[in-house]
């Protein structure tokens, strides 16, 4: 089964749209389509993130409305504990909890819009670097044969 880390950059638009593909990812976790995989930094990562006043207002949500996400989330996901830590490698600091997380999880891809950082880690940590949208195109569709989209 598909193995993902959504960052934290993808449920901020989930949250933010849910009509994107980003949400649409969410769902299908939240439905099982393919296995989420998470640790507690990057729970941490985004609950911290998805709280903030700017991105409650912007959703229309209170708090409680993403702590239940979240634990909706871990209750799905598969638990990674980041037995081995990759840092300092990346420019953000809180990118290296998304990289950890996929690398001790064996992901099969890291989905983020955020590629500039991620994709230089392809070759070295085999694990590919997806937009939420190929990510999707992927779940719809397993043999269109996106193993990596982004240009190495």
């Amino acid at each position: 089964m598909l193995r993902l880390v959504l960052d934290t950059d993808v449920l901020v638009a989930a949250i933010r749209s849910r009509f994107g593909a980003s949400s649409q990812l969410v769902e299908r976790a939240l439905s099982g389509s393919y296995t989420l995989l998470l640790s507690v930094p990057l729970v941490l990562e985004y609950e911290e993130v998805l709280t903030r006043p700017e991105h409650l207002k912007a959703a229309g949500l209170a708090v409680t409305d993403i702590e239940a996400v979240v634990t909706a989330l871990i209750a799905v996901a598969h638990p990674v504990r980041n037995s081995y830590l990759w840092r300092p490698r990346l420019p953000d600091p809180d990118d290296d909890m998304v990289l950890e997380t996929a690398v001790n999880g064996t992901a099969t891809a890291l989905v983020t819009f955020n590629q500039r950082h991620f994709v230089p880690l392809v070759k070295e940590f085999d694990c590919r670097v997806w937009l939420p949208s190929e990510a999707l195109r992927f779940l719809q569709n397993p043999t269109v044969g996106i193993l990596n989209p982004i240009k190495e």
